[in-house]
């Protein structure tokens, strides 16, 4: 994987931060609707670093769980825009023009799915991560700490 630069490595090191107070502070019910969008600048800025690491070598494996982080990325940005509509319900009307039963199927569909997209993006984040950490070490022979 080429190496993030100082900037790169502070941004990527501040949206995981921001992640974290923004699901923290929005599980804990402070400022929500703060915390909401904390939560998704902090999950935009992780994803955008993270996308920026290219690895341009042959191993396929390595290939195919930098495919999953982008995955990641992508449930990790889903689930903001999510948290984010839990608070403001901006998807509502959508639902609310299919007639009464509307609202139902928003919360049924919609309302705090964020949780599940947040899970599986962490699932994944950190499977790819400790898989790339040892395919890394094995193409090195154990040589690389």
């Amino acid at each position: 994987m080429r190496p993030l630069n100082r900037l790169q490595n502070l941004l990527f090191l501040v949206g995981g931060i921001l992640m974290v107070l923004g699901a923290t502070a929005f599980v804990l019910m402070w400022h929500r609707e703060v915390a909401c969008w904390v939560f998704l600048v902090g999950a935009v800025l992780f994803a955008v670093i993270q996308s920026m690491q290219m690895y341009e070598g042959n191993n396929t494996t390595i290939r195919r769980l930098k495919k999953i982080l982008n995955v990641a990325d992508l449930f990790f940005i889903l689930a903001a825009i999510l948290m984010v509509d839990t608070v403001h319900h901006f998807l509502l009307p959508i639902f609310r023009s299919g007639g009464s039963d509307g609202y139902y199927t928003y919360i049924e569909y919609v309302y705090n799915k964020w949780v599940v997209l947040l899970l599986a993006a962490a699932i994944l984040e950190v499977y790819a991560t400790f898989r790339i950490s040892s395919e890394f070490e094995r193409e090195d022979g154990g040589k690389r700490r």
